[in-house]
């Protein structure tokens, strides 16, 4: 009897680890649909078959996730967000394939604004640092100033080394 109990006990907290994460579904359809992950630290990789996968990740983490999608008469709708992984029960935003949802840091739509959030993403990795420890008030302000037709600021190290010495005094 102790042995089905211990089965259950691990099982139960295996199904407890695996509901805590947040699940990104990707496709890819050559030139129809393609979703993927641009940075962030996946916990887990399902792979459902040779054009769907599934990335979990953890609470707190941030990645970016990419959307196009194109018909016989070109691309039709290009997205990327930027979100933070959030613990069970904890208030969320819907987000198209993402299980639950997450925290919305920046929704971009449209080529355009989608390539200069990839831009920025580049200079932010070519700066040495890496784009989920970056602050999550910098991506929000990244948004919204692409939303409102204006330039973000640039992330250099030093606003990285407030935002690290911020996390330490601030939990």
């Amino acid at each position: 009897m102790t042995s089905v109990r211990t089965f259950r006990a691990r099982s139960h907290a295996l199904l407890s680890a695996r509901d805590a994460l947040t699940h990104v579904e990707l496709t890819h359809i050559e030139k129809r649909v393609e979703n993927w992950i641009r940075f962030g630290h996946e916990a887990q990789e399902q792979i459902l078959d040779r054009r769907r996968r599934i990335f979990s990740f953890r609470p707190g983490s941030i990645f970016a996730f990419v959307r196009w999608a194109a018909n016989d008469f070109g691309t039709i709708a290009s997205r990327i967000d930027i979100l933070r992984a959030v613990t069970p029960g904890e208030p969320c935003q819907t987000v198209p394939f993402v299980r639950p949802g997450a925290e919305i840091l920046l929704r971009v739509a449209g080529w355009p604004k989608v390539e200069q959030v990839l831009l920025h993403i580049d200079a932010v990795e070519k700066a040495g640092i890496d784009a989920c420890a970056v602050s999550p008030d910098h991506w929000r302000h990244v948004g919204n100033r692409l939303n409102a037709g204006e330039q973000p600021r640039t992330y250099t190290m030093a606003r990285h080394r407030v935002w690290l010495r911020r996390r330490e005094i601030v939990p």
